[in-house]
């Protein structure tokens, strides 16, 4: 799913397979360049561990010390948890991918590795929409009455909700693992050795397994993710209205508190959809392997676990406060 792949030549009886399938004029990439993708990869691989290793950490102390964990820890450490095993995930299927191809484009091995990025990228999306809900839901003032009874209830939700998921994405990236189908590097739908007819079914097999098995498992929590932040951002907006219709003074740190909430929440969702359309896009097999948008979806799939688990850090309450007296710790350590 990550690396690359030269399946064997397509016949008419095969089961249509998502893999791309290039020819051999294709150029492979240069050592040089494979190198900087690796260094750039990996460091953002290793800062999103680093990152999501501390907030897994955090809130599993939290549990231990307190013997129950808030609705926000469990959310928080799922997506702490899936995102470190994703990232690691992602600098293995790199490494041997461009290091070990003919390991790496094994059937068994290539299949798995690609089994795995689906449901770790499904999972991880999944958890950073229901962290986006749940927040909607606690710090939004709306007075609709289904909003008032999801408002009581989502804490006892969340839990089953996040099982949930886990079992959607294992089953959205079994699914795909099993019907999918072959798109060639070049053209979309050039596949010289099929009629017309041929053609066209093929072309209507692919816009169907599209929709069924990329669409459904990464578009839904987009929509969940929008809805909740854009929501969050006009009951935010609505409130900084009113306070500066009542303010006194020229400057309220309320309303700066507001402000700077609605700056984190946009800058949660264009990562959010920037992460989509990279995967979305890689896993369609739109651009040559070697294509510079290809390796672009790469980097911005492998940049967006650390940048959004920075940013809850710097604007999550009790992460900032954990950071501060790690950096205090930290600091003391080396001047003693």
């Amino acid at each position: 799913a990550f690396g690359h792949r030269f399946p064997p030549d397509i016949k008419e009886e095969q089961p249509l397979r998502m893999i791309q399938t290039c020819s051999s004029s294709e150029k492979d990439l240069s050592p040089s360049l494979v190198t900087l993708m690796l260094i750039i990869i990996g460091t953002e691989c290793i800062l999103g561990i680093l990152a999501n290793g501390f907030i897994a950490a955090i809130n599993t102390a939290e549990w231990i010390h307190n013997k129950v964990l808030s609705t926000s820890g469990k959310i928080l450490l799922f997506l702490g948890v899936s995102r470190i095993v994703l990232q690691s995930f992602m600098m293995l299927e790199l490494t041997l991918s461009s290091t070990s191809p003919q390991f790496y484009n094994d059937d068994i091995t290539y299949h798995t590795f690609r089994g795995c990025f689906m449901f770790l990228n499904h999972c991880s999306l999944w958890f950073a929409a229901w962290l986006s809900v749940f927040y909607f839901v606690k710090v939004a003032n709306f007075s609709y009455p289904l909003f008032l009874k999801l408002k009581w209830r989502i804490s006892r939700l969340m839990p089953w909700l996040l099982q949930l998921s886990v079992f959607v994405s294992l089953g959205q990236s079994v699914l795909f693992f099993q019907n999918i189908y072959t798109m060639n590097c070049n053209n979309l739908f050039s596949l010289p050795s099929f009629n017309s007819t041929k053609k066209k079914s093929f072309s209507e097999a692919t816009v169907i397994n599209l929709v069924l098995f990329l669409n459904l498992g990464i578009f839904i929590p987009l929509i969940m993710f929008i809805l909740a932040a854009t929501l969050l951002i006009i009951s935010l907006k609505r409130h900084i209205f009113h306070m500066k219709s009542n303010a006194t003074g020229s400057r309220d740190p309320s309303t700066e508190a507001h402000l700077g909430a609605i700056r984190a929440i946009s800058y949660f969702l264009i990562l959010y959809i920037f992460q989509v359309l990279a995967l979305f896009l890689y896993m369609s097999n739109f651009f040559d392997i070697n294509s510079p948008l290809n390796i672009l979806c790469k980097i911005i799939m492998a940049t967006y676990p650390v940048a959004h688990s920075i940013l809850l850090i710097q604007d999550n309450p009790g992460l900032k406060r954990a950071w501060k007296r790690l950096q205090a710790q930290v600091h003391l350590y080396f001047k003693k």
